[in-house]
């Protein structure tokens, strides 16, 4: 748990006050608002807990990652693959408010990840550093971070392998080499780098990894095997498991989510109209089995529903991607389809329970799950459920921007 200085305990315990007495005004005024309305209300309670979370952190070396059951955050260090995320929600709310505190947060919180960009153990070096840096270097297009991004970039691609035509995923795990369904997130960061100096190799291993992952991820109904794992040496397919969802055959909501977000990134930046559809399939799959509250549970196929967990990364993530998503789309109709299911998705997230005021939770979003069937980060907030979240609200607000 993250411990604040006497000073920062006073300063707290003010904003505190403060935010008890506008969460009692806005809990009234809510009922019944538009979706704008709830989304200004949303960026108001967002910047509230960042500059909340800002006092509690203070001079710690470690990150944000998820909270523990009375709503503290657990800090975590700067090789977790979650580290980049608090520096990241830092910069999207810096855009949502233009608050300068919040930007000289971001530039701090995102120099310490500055040891991370030579990470050649995983292959989340791009969730760290391009949610960082990535975001920072839209505000701050400094020679030093486009070094920095472009040498995670070469750490990112040593864990290419160009018989399998992936980047390895986990090390030291029971597959010889696994490629997860989240990888696809991390192909950004390459897409990025073969545009800013960094070589068509770049852009090579990109378009590689995501090929082989349509190919092997995504099934015919649009749904998505969690983990797909290669022979190294042959490159021939060995297992298509699970590891976070209910069961190998199963839908694990999160994975559905990264699904579309990463090939909707993949389309943009090749243009190929197979990743275009792919994502348009994982999208029509995650919409049609949503609940009627618009939040997936942890897996489509999760026992116990409807009493099973709710998980807000995974509707978080899919809103997101789902905003980027429709610029893309030419049939109206789907195109309609795409934007109503990220707005409704928002405007649950807007609210109560999913909005964490009233609680004692350090976030922005309760109800998240972080690894089920290991029982680990089970109704809790999570700091990369944030960061999209706030990533979405840009997005609605503002238009998508990369």
């Amino acid at each position: 748990m993250l411990k604040a200085s006497k000073s920062a305990r006073l300063s707290l315990a003010a904003l505190l006050l403060s935010l008890s007495s506008i969460s009692a005004m806005w809990s009234v005024a809510l009922k019944g608002q538009s979706l704008d309305s709830l989304v200004g209300h949303a960026r108001i309670y967002s910047l509230h807990q960042l500059q909340r979370s800002s006092a509690l952190m203070n001079d710690s070396p470690l990150y944000v990652r998820s909270t523990t059951p009375d709503g503290h955050w657990k800090p975590v260090a700067s090789s977790d693959w979650t580290s980049g995320f608090y520096p990241g929600c830092l910069w999207k709310i810096y855009e949502l408010t233009n608050d300068a505190s919040m930007r000289e947060s971001a530039e701090k919180w995102t120099l310490g990840l500055s040891d991370q960009q030579f990470n050649t153990r995983t292959h989340d070096v791009g969730f760290i550093m391009f949610t960082s840096f990535g975001n920072g270097f839209r505000f701050v297009p400094s020679e030093n971070y486009r070094k920095i991004l472009l040498q995670s970039a070469r750490s990112l691609a040593t864990r290419f392998n160009a018989r399998v035509g992936c980047i390895r995923s986990w090390d030291r795990r029971k597959w010889p080499f696994p490629v997860i369904i989240d990888n696809m997130m991390n192909l950004e960061l390459l897409f990025w780098a073969a545009r800013n100096g960094g070589g068509e190799l770049y852009y090579t291993i990109a378009k590689s990894h995501a090929l082989k992952t349509m190919e092997n991820h995504v099934r015919q109904d649009g749904s998505t095997f969690h983990v797909v794992s290669y022979d190294s040496a042959s490159g021939s397919v060995l297992a298509k498991e699970t590891h976070q969802g209910f069961s190998d055959e199963s839908v694990w909501a999160r994975g559905q989510a990264w699904a579309i977000y990463g090939f909707t990134v993949a389309y943009r930046e090749t243009k190929d109209k197979r990743f275009l559809e792919t994502a348009e399939k994982a999208a029509d799959y995650f919409i049609r089995r949503l609940p009627v509250d618009h939040v997936p549970y942890w897996d489509f196929m999760a026992p116990g529903i409807p009493n099973a967990p709710k998980d807000v990364s995974a509707a978080a993530i899919a809103a997101s991607g789902l905003l980027e998503l429709k610029t893309f789309v030419t049939e109206k109709e789907r195109r309609e389809s795409y934007s109503a299911a990220a707005e409704n998705i928002l405007e649950a997230l807007c609210r109560t329970p999913y909005l964490s005021e009233g609680t004692s939770s350090d976030g922005i979003l309760n109800h998240a799950v972080g690894n089920y069937p290991a029982n680990t980060e089970v109704d809790v907030s999570l700091i990369y459920a944030d960061y999209y979240f706030l990533e979405a609200l840009v997005r609605y607000t503002r238009g998508v921007t990369q």
